[in-house]
């Protein structure tokens, strides 16, 4: 029997079984597939990280967090998982090959996973032109012209927030209206560094061994490709929150979700079934940073430790 089962290796994950091994917890496990790190190890660059200065990939960023959070007695099992369900007051966690493991609690730190467009160029030069994160990589087009991709409040408030930075942003969407609230369109409308490209979809981007240099964009109505030459390109075309670990045999999830799947938590990151927590990006107002990431594992473990105890 687990006192504690963390689900997933990303940032959140890892400094939750480091808080809760260090705070006393024994037999702790998180199952991770793969390496621990999560998906800003593909990240090229690292320049927002407290503490990190100069050139950093987000591979050595993440290199020396999992023999830290090891330390004091976090198991680290490459395991899927499949399913946590609750009977009684115990978690199950279904592997995959149908092996099954008990836990007295659980911490989700499974995150979510950005949508794809599916232009030609965006799986080549992602981390290398092509972002999904302007928090992340904005900084790096100081003062260089970027394009944005989409037409939800996500997208428009990300080129909003470029528009501080770069000297100018190309906001492309395939129709011409936009999703996103009325209020956030008004203040791109009245944006002189944002130019609206509407009606267009991004045929593809195209670079060298440097980056991308720019993208072609076709206009839906004319046909007609239109050549924006970019070192960037912000691509918002959703977020995939991967919560199909929580989702039961009958169709019903362990615990309570918003209508866009993240789960919903307190400020202790406690979800609405006892002993469970959620931690990262998974949870409802994730800013989908790595430090704040870490600081939903450490509150997670250290609510765990309070529920058991």
């Amino acid at each position: 029997m687990l006192d504690l089962a963390i689900i997933g290796g990303g940032p959140a994950g890892l400094t939750a079984g480091m808080y809760a091994t260090r705070g006393g917890l024994k037999n702790v496990v998180m199952f991770e597939k793969g390496m621990p790190g999560g998906q800003i190890t593909s990240s090229s660059e690292i320049e927002n990280y407290p503490g990190v200065s100069g050139d950093m990939t987000g591979m050595e960023l993440m290199e020396p967090w999992p023999e830290q959070c090891c330390k004091f007695g976090l198991i680290h099992k490459m395991d899927e998982v499949t399913r946590v369900s609750k009977e009684g007051n115990i978690f199950k966690i279904a592997l995959t090959g149908g092996a099954f493991e008990e836990a007295k609690s659980v911490i989700i730190c499974t995150g979510s996973t950005p949508k794809r467009a599916g232009f030609d160029g965006e799986n080549e030069f992602f981390g290398k032109g092509v972002s999904t994160c302007a928090t992340c990589d904005g900084f790096f087009y100081k003062n260089k012209e970027v394009a944005v991709l989409g037409g939800g409040d996500t997208a428009l408030e990300e080129a909003l927030y470029l528009s501080n930075i770069c000297s100018k942003v190309y906001l492309i969407h395939r129709r011409d209206e936009f999703r996103a609230s009325p209020a956030t369109v008004e203040r791109v409308r009245a944006n002189d560094k944002i130019e609206l490209v509407l009606n267009s979809t991004i045929d593809h981007v195209y670079g060298g061994v440097m980056g991308v240099d720019g993208v072609k964009v076709k206009d839906k109505n004319s046909g007609e490709i239109k050549d924006i030459p970019v070192p960037g390109i912000f691509v918002f075309a959703g977020m995939n929150v991967n919560n199909g670990v929580l989702k039961q045999e009958d169709g019903t999830y362990l615990c309570d979700l918003n209508d866009w799947g993240e789960v919903i938590v307190d400020l202790k990151m406690q979800t609405s079934t006892a002993g469970l927590f959620a931690a990262g990006d998974i949870r409802i107002e994730a800013s989908k940073q790595v430090v704040c990431a870490a600081g939903d594992g450490a509150t997670a473990g250290i609510g765990a430790i309070g529920y058991l105890e």
